[in-house]
């Protein structure tokens, strides 16, 4: 699986733990995020997962910041881009097979170290359920075409 990753300053720390497990599990990894920890903009970082998702270049993408809010409102202004805040493997789980969430935004401040791996194991191997979510999901992407 090909995934898009960026942090801000405030994330660069689990970005790079990330990066490393996600490699670690064989994925490919397009990393956006800035070289130092150097105060920036998390918009201007969150923005290129986002286009990654919506052009095609990645399956998937992973935003962390400080609490994880800014990137998670980033990518979600972008139509077809379904962006979900997980504080756990289970909440990973459950926005991928039941809102086919397709960016993950983590929080270096609220999110334990340890629980890491297991949140992105749950992102990277649970599909999308459809069935009944399905007309959900539809939902979604109906609201997005009446803008």
């Amino acid at each position: 699986m090909k995934v898009s990753i960026a942090a801000d300053h405030r994330g660069l720390l689990w970005k790079n733990k990330v990066k490393a497990i996600l490699e670690s599990m064989g994925h490919e990894v397009i990393d956006h995020s800035p070289a130092t920890d150097d105060s920036v903009d998390y918009p201007d970082y969150g923005s290129k997962v986002a286009e990654d998702i919506v052009n095609g270049t990645a399956d998937t993408g992973v935003t962390v910041c400080h609490s994880g809010n800014g990137m998670n409102m980033t990518v979600n202004r972008f139509p077809g881009v379904r962006g979900a805040l997980a504080l756990s493997g289970e909440m990973a789980k459950l926005a991928r097979s039941h809102n086919d969430a397709n960016t993950l935004t983590l929080s270096q401040a609220f999110t334990p170290e340890s629980e890491l791996e297991g949140i992105l194991k749950a992102w990277t191997e649970t599909p999308f359920e459809g069935g009944r979510h399905l007309p959900r999901v539809e939902k979604i992407s109906a609201l997005e075409r009446k803008r």
